[in-house]
Parts: C-alpha cells; structure tokens; sequence
C-alpha cells in the first residue's frame, strides 16, 4: 500500500522535494462536444492522502463521481473550479477557452498554489510556474481528483441543459456528437448553447 501511495504522490513529491508545498492538480473536461462550455479544476491534496477509489474520472462510473466529488470537495486543502463559455469556444478557439479555464479555476483556490502538475503535453499560461504529464489523470492523485471536479461540475450543467431543452437529450450524451444529437439539431434546430465553430460542417453529417 505504501508503495501505491508513493507512486500516486511521485509528482507532487517531486515538486516538494524542489521547495513547492502547495501543488495543485489540473484537469478539464468537455474539449469535444458540440454543445456547453468547457470546465476545467486545480485540486491541492493533503499529501499523501488516501481518497478510497479515487481515479482518472473517465474510469469511473457516474455514481461514483458522484459520491468522490463531495468526498474530494472534503478532503482537499482548496480546489478551484472554472470554466469558458460557448461564446469564448468560437471567439478564441478550444485550446485557448481551455487554457482560460484552468487559469480560472487556478485563481478560484482559496488557497494559493505554488506548483501546477497540469494533464497533456501543452502547458497552459498560468499564474503560477508548473509541469504537464500525458496521462497525469491516471498517475497523479492531484490531476484525479480534478479530472473528477471538472467532469462533474460539467454533467450537472449539461443536465439542467436537459431539462432546458428535453427534445435534444443533453442529459445523455452530455452534448457530444452523437448520431442522436445531430439528428435533434436538424429537427430542431442550432441553440445559443451549441458551438457554432464546432458546427461548421454540420451540412456534411
């Protein structure tokens, strides 16, 4: 169990060992839908904490994202979360709405981070100094748990999106590009929710 601790914390260790106490986890979700901002979160662990099932957020079932966002939301010194709207998506372009999330969620720490430990191969510009690890949601225990913040913090708008629109079925898929969604925004229709730079070619499905 030890050794499992050590490797979950390897990062943050890191980073403490080179004098930055507070490391905080980045992590986004919803880069790829067609509908909904894009969410992003910075978590700042007790090191070594132990969160039972905590894991890379696309690895778990929705009930457990669930139960683990509060128990995160618990147990974290400070998270942030934060997120880009539709209109920023098609004004600035994805990567960079993106990149605006997570330097919002960064700035929504009550807790000031000293370190980011970011998940990709593209370091965002953020306030602080900080690394990316590809695959980070499934090697560090800090990008986990903000794979999870963001991820829940995202499906619960895109539910209420749901209820909003029922004929479009965003509870479900969550506004990404399935057949059902594509077949609703012919019958129905483009929303002021939906991204319109993701719908240019919207003539060819």
């Amino acid at each position: 169990m030890a050794e499992e601790m050590l490797d979950w914390f390897f990062y943050e260790q890191k980073a403490r060992e080179r004098g930055y106490e507070t490391v905080c986890g980045i992590d986004e979700a919803g880069r790829g839908p067609l509908a909904g901002p894009v969410y992003a979160a910075a978590v700042i662990l007790p090191f070594r904490c132990s969160i039972e099932g905590l894991n890379d957020s696309k690895k778990l079932s929705e009930k457990k994202r669930e139960r683990l966002f509060g128990v995160i939301q618990e147990e974290a010194i400070a998270y942030g979360i934060g997120y880009a709207t539709e209109k920023e998506i098609d004004e600035i372009n994805i990567l960079q709405a993106t990149y605006l999330a997570m330097k919002r969620a960064v700035e929504a720490l009550p807790v000031p981070a000293s370190w980011a430990l970011v998940d990709g191969n593209r370091m965002p510009p953020l306030p602080i100094p900080g690394e990316t690890i590809v695959k980070g949601d499934a090697k560090s225990a800090s990008i986990a748990a903000a794979s999870i913040l963001a991820k829940v913090s995202r499906d619960r708008i895109m539910r209420e999106l749901g209820e909003k629109y029922p004929e479009y079925d965003f509870s479900s898929h969550k506004g990404y590009g399935t057949k059902g969604h594509y077949d609703a925004i012919k019958a129905y229709g483009v929303l002021p929710e939906h991204r319109k730079s993701f719908l240019k070619n919207l003539a060819e499905k």
